[in-house]
C-alpha cells in the first residue's frame, strides 16, 4: 500500500448532499466502515448492478483531478454534467505523486475521442482518430500510446468494448503497467480480468465491502455454471420465463 498513489479513502456523510448516495451500498459500507484501504498496485471493484462501484470510481477520479467524463487530469471538456457531488463528500489518503494517469468509463468514450480529435491530440494516441477505429480497437489503442506508466489509471468496465481475445491482451497491458510502478483501480464484472494475479477483489453488496477470492466472485461463479452446463442453465431460465408469460 505504501507504493500506491491513493492509499485509502474516506467519505464525509455531512457533506452528502444527494439522498440516492446514502442508499447505495457502496457509500455506505464506506461510511460504516470508517473508510476503504487500497492494498496492492491493483485492485478489482465488483459488484451488481445498482451497488454503487461506478458512482464510487468517478467519485474518486473527480477526487484526483480527472473530468469527470474521462480523459487526463488535462481534459476540461463537458458535454453533459450528470456526475454525483460524491466527491465533494470523499478525500483520499494519497502516497507519492503520479507521473501519468487517465479515467477510462465506457459509457462516456466516444465523448472523450471526439475532444482528442478537436485538440488536435492524436499523435500522443498512435497517430489515428479514435472514430477512425472499431471501439474496442480505439480503447486498446488509447491504453497502448497513451498509458505511459508510473501512473494512476482509473477504468470504468473496459469490457464493454473488447472481445475475449482483447481482455486477454488488456491483461498484458496491465502487466505492463503494473511493472512499470502503476495503481489500477477497476470497475469491471469480467471474469477475465478479475483472473489478474495478486490483484484486491473488492466485492460491494448490501453487506459491505469485503474482500473476495477471485473463484467466489459472482462473474467467475456464474460464467462457470454457465459454461459448464449451457443447455441445463438455459432451461432453467426459459422454462422460468415461458411460466411467467403462461401466467
Amino acid at each position: 500500500m505504501e507504493n500506491n498513489f491513493i492509499r485509502s479513502i474516506r467519505i464525509d456523510s455531512v457533506k452528502i448532499t444527494e439522498p440516492y448516495l446514502r442508499a447505495l451500498p457502496a457509500i455506505g459500507a464506506i461510511i460504516r466502515q470508517g473508510g476503504l484501504a487500497f492494498h496492492r498496485p491493483v485492485t478489482f471493484l465488483v459488484g451488481e448492478n445498482g451497488s454503487g462501484k461506478s458512482t464510487l470510481l468517478e467519485a474518486i477520479a473527480v477526487a484526483a483531478g480527472f473530468n469527470a467524463e474521462g480523459g487526463t487530469r488535462n481534459f476540461n471538456f463537458s458535454t453533459r454534467a450528470t456526475h454525483s457531488q460524491l466527491y465533494e463528500a470523499l478525500s483520499t489518503v494519497r502516497g507519492r505523486y503520479p507521473k501519468d494517469g487517465f479515467f477510462l468509463r465506457a459509457e462516456s468514450f466516444y465523448n472523450v475521442a471526439s475532444n482528442i480529435d478537436e485538440l488536435d491530440l492524436r499523435g500522443s494516441y498512435g497517430g489515428l482518430s479514435l472514430h477512425e477505429q472499431s471501439h474496442g480497437e480505439s480503447f486498446l489503442a488509447l491504453i497502448r500510446n497513451r498509458f505511459s506508466g508510473s501512473g494512476l489509471y482509473l477504468l470504468d468496465e473496459p469490457e464493454a468494448a473488447l472481445s475475449v481475445s482483447r481482455l486477454m491482451t488488456l491483461l498484458v497491458e496491465m502487466q505492463r503497467l503494473v511493472n512499470s510502478a502503476s495503481q489500477l483501480i477497476v470497475a469491471t464484472h469480467s471474469p477475465i480480468l478479475l483472473a489478474y494475479p495478486q490483484a484486491e477483489i473488492l466485492e460491494l453488496s448490501s453487506r459491505g465491502i469485503h474482500p473476495v477470492e477471485y473463484r467466489q466472485t459472482e462473474p467467475y461463479r456464474l460464467t462457470h455454471t454457465f459454461l459448464e452446463n449451457p443447455e441445463r442453465m438455459l432451461h432453467y431460465l426459459l422454462e422460468e420465463q415461458e411460466g411467467v408469460d403462461d401466467a
